[in-house]
């Protein structure tokens, strides 16, 4: 497998398939037994552990905040490990509060105890990137938090990566997550096997076998809305007014541009209010505090997490925001079908290419209860020369099939290095332990 560099590759499959003990090889967590990880063309196994772990980020589920130490301190434990100075740690710990949304001079001095399960999150992830590491790990980091929260947070990592343009390795059991986040998405089956490595488009519409298409879970079309992003699609330009305004000038506004509601802005552009005519009505100045309430949705999410917006909020819009919050226009519900009509074809015009070792035409095709044992080798080789006769399907004659470069390539797991392996011969040696 090959990771390609500053892309989101997430690891997807059930209970006990081997994803965070894949994760886990990465940073040497769990030593591997066979095989190689290599990042940037490095096998991890000739570096010291120790620095090898301060060069990757690593986030896991519930936070893992050392909970006797402040935000900045958590924040700025490995650039104080790798030898930073005082003031550099600081201005890092609050460039990076900002980057994930907490404003340091609120945040910077508390506890873990006095943050939300959410919060504590964002520190999790501004902890992970202090020290500015070329690859981000990430063990379900949004697995222990609300629904609502999580869809935040999902946004927040889009436009975080978006702006950093790291290497990130993510594990879920969500395949609507890994849709959502990945740009590549690898699915494991029981007993570590790779059932298919693709990007999210290509498994939508083709999955590589029943296993995956199992996995997937119905509703596929609908998915496919997880693949278009809001930066992608026209937004519609909408009516904005100054917070503290007298409310008489919103109404002059809106009725001037033909409209039956105002968006209500800061001294930064970042949404404050929505509001309509009949509500404009019972003011006097516009709002200043923010409604937690607001269809909000960031540029990086999808349409599908505009069009969840908009149910929950009953309107036929959502507000489209940056990285900083500020306002970019509107997604409308008009808009949205005319994209969903265009998706069919998405998958077949996608001109770039899967990573290395991901689905070869070639590979054997082994039936289901071959996935631990072996049993069915033979029906399968037989099944592949009824195909094609001149075939070569490795049989010895005794019933194993040859695979001349399992010691040398089996199972290497490489971020920035592929494999050497034949395209082909992968899923005879893959689909036994």
């Amino acid at each position: 497998m090959e990771i390609p560099a500053g892309s989101i590759v997430m690891f997807c499959g059930p209970s006990g398939c081997g994803k965070t003990t894949t994760l886990k090889m990465i940073n040497r967590l769990i030593e591997p037994t066979s095989g190689r990880v290599l990042i940037d063309g490095e096998d991890v196994t000739d570096l010291d552990a120790d620095k090898l772990r301060r060069r990757l980020g690593y986030v896991i589920q519930a936070g893992g905040l050392f909970p006797h130490m402040t935000v900045a301190k958590n924040i700025g434990l490995v650039p104080k490990m790798l030898g930073w100075d005082a003031s550099r740690i600081r201005a890092r710990v609050d460039e990076l509060l900002e980057l994930v949304s907490l404003d340091p001079a609120t945040y910077r001095d508390r506890f873990p105890r006095e943050l939300s399960g959410g919060q504590q999150q964002r520190v999790g992830v501004a902890r992970a990137l202090a020290a500015d590491p070329p690859v981000l790990l990430m063990d379900e980091p949004f697995g222990a938090v609300d629904p609502i929260t999580r869809q935040r947070l999902q946004d927040e990592l889009i436009a975080i990566h978006s702006e950093l343009k790291k290497t990130i390795v993510c594990v879920t059991h969500d395949f609507d997550e890994a849709v959502k986040l990945g740009d590549w998405i690898a699915i494991f089956r029981e007993g570590g096997i790779l059932a298919q490595y693709d990007s999210p488009e290509r498994i939508l519409a083709q999955p590589a076998n029943s296993f995956v298409e199992d996995f997937m879970g119905a509703g596929a079309g609908l998915k496919q809305l997880s693949l278009s992003r809001l930066d992608d699609v026209e937004l519609t330009d909408p009516v904005c007014v100054r917070a503290g305004t007298p409310a008489a000038e919103a109404v002059e506004a809106m009725w001037a541009a033909g409209e039956d509601y105002v968006v209500v802005v800061d001294d930064q552009g970042r949404p404050v209010d929505w509001l309509i005519a009949s509500q404009l009505e019972r003011l006097t100045t516009l709002p200043t505090e923010v409604n937690e309430d607001l269809p909000v949705v960031y540029n990086r999410a999808s349409l599908n997490d505009a069009l969840d917006s908009m149910l929950v909020t009953s309107t036929s819009s959502a507000i489209v925001v940056g990285q900083r919050r500020q306002m970019l226009g509107l997604v409308t519900v008009d808009t949205i079908m005319d994209v969903i009509s265009g998706l069919n074809g998405r998958a077949h015009d996608t001109a770039a290419e899967a990573p290395l070792g991901q689905n070869e035409p070639e590979e054997l095709e082994i039936p289901e209860d071959d996935g631990r044992t072996g049993r069915n080798t033979d029906e399968a080789i037989a099944a592949k020369q009824r195909e094609d006769p001149t075939a070569d399907t490795g049989d010895t004659g005794d019933g194993t099939v040859a695979d001349e470069t399992a010691g040398k390539t089996a199972g290497d797991t490489a971020a920035g290095e592929p494999g050497d392996r034949p395209a082909g011969a992968h899923r005879a040696d893959e689909d036994r332990p």
